[in-house]
């Protein structure tokens, strides 16, 4: 799906909506993202040698992961982060870099979705973490 059809699951907008496209794989989401260089987050991380911090990252892994809700959620209800576990930065994503997102869902007990997920770029591991959400009204 492009970044319209993402909007119609996520809430996400302008800068915030970090994926380009998402598809879904035997139960997985794999998302992409194109790190163009001129992000309002590279602004300032760091001048002369920017790097996608980690927070961007793993917003990006729950964008991606939230599209497997897509079907548990009803009209105006959100997912949101609930938690962050076991979080590993493996390695910088810079621009230029197309980030891929690879994400499950492990088990559930509605409203509450527990998830892990994986960034890569080129097939290097950047980022691994395990993650929760739950589904609230707007």
């Amino acid at each position: 799906m492009n970044r319209e059809e993402i909007k119609q699951i996520l809430p996400h907008r302008d800068d915030m909506l970090l994926l380009d496209e998402v598809n879904l794989e035997d139960g997985h989401a794999v998302g992409r993202y194109h790190v163009k260089g001129d992000e309002f987050f590279l602004r300032g991380h760091f001048p002369g040698n920017p790097i996608v911090p980690g927070v961007i990252l793993c917003e990006i892994l729950a964008q991606s992961a939230c599209v497997l809700l897509q079907d548990v959620m009803g009209e105006g209800e959100l997912p949101v982060y609930t938690g962050l576990n076991n979080v590993k930065f493996r390695s910088p994503v810079r621009p230029g870099d197309t980030i891929e997102t690879s994400c499950c869902i492990k088990r559930s007990k509605h409203p509450f979705y527990f998830a892990e997920g994986k960034v890569t770029v080129d097939g290097r591991l950047c980022v691994s973490a395990e993650f929760s959400f739950a589904i609230t009204g707007a």
